[in-house]
């Protein structure tokens, strides 16, 4: 049994909301768009790491939550709500 999953049985609650705030950014940001401005952030993930994250398959750093946030410019708050 792992003792660090989410009630979903994801190893993450922030991965559907990455994906929902950087779909909803106009032009719409692909995953490898959002990795890209990661990198520029010093934070090193690819197109395959995004996915992982986004589909829940990834555990997510704070150092990343924290990235993810200034890059899709919303809430650390946002990125963790579990609704």
């Amino acid at each position: 049994m792992f003792k660090n999953k989410a009630l979903s049985g994801k190893n993450n609650i922030s991965g559907k909301n990455i994906a929902k705030c950087r779909k909803a950014i106009s032009p719409r940001l692909s995953q490898r768009g959002l990795a890209d401005k990661m990198q520029l952030e010093g934070i090193e993930l690819d197109k395959n790491a995004i996915q992982r994250i986004e589909s829940g398959q990834r555990f997510v750093t704070d150092i990343e939550i924290r990235g993810f946030s200034k890059v899709l410019m919303v809430s650390y708050e946002q990125l963790l709500d579990q609704e």
